[in-house]
C-alpha cells in the first residue's frame, strides 16, 4: 500500500472529472465540429446559393 495516507474525496473528484472529460470528448466527436468547418460550409453554401441566384431566369417569376 502506498505510504502516504490518500483523500477519498479528492480521489471521487479527480475520477468524476477523468469520467465528465472522457463523457466530453466522446459527444465532441459524436455531434461536434470545428468553429473552422462550420465557417467553411456556410461559405460554401452561401456561395452555391449566389451561383444558383446568378442563374436564375428573369421571366421565371411570371410562371
Amino acid at each position: 500500500m502506498a505510504d502516504t495516507p490518500i483523500s477519498l474525496s479528492k480521489f471521487r473528484k479527480a475520477k468524476a472529472r477523468a469520467e465528465k472529460r472522457a463523457r466530453g470528448e466522446a459527444n465532441a466527436v459524436k455531434f461536434g465540429r470545428s468553429k473552422t468547418e462550420k465557417t467553411r460550409d456556410k461559405t460554401i453554401q452561401e456561395r452555391e446559393i449566389s451561383r444558383l441566384e446568378a442563374h436564375r431566369r428573369e421571366d421565371d417569376h411570371d410562371r
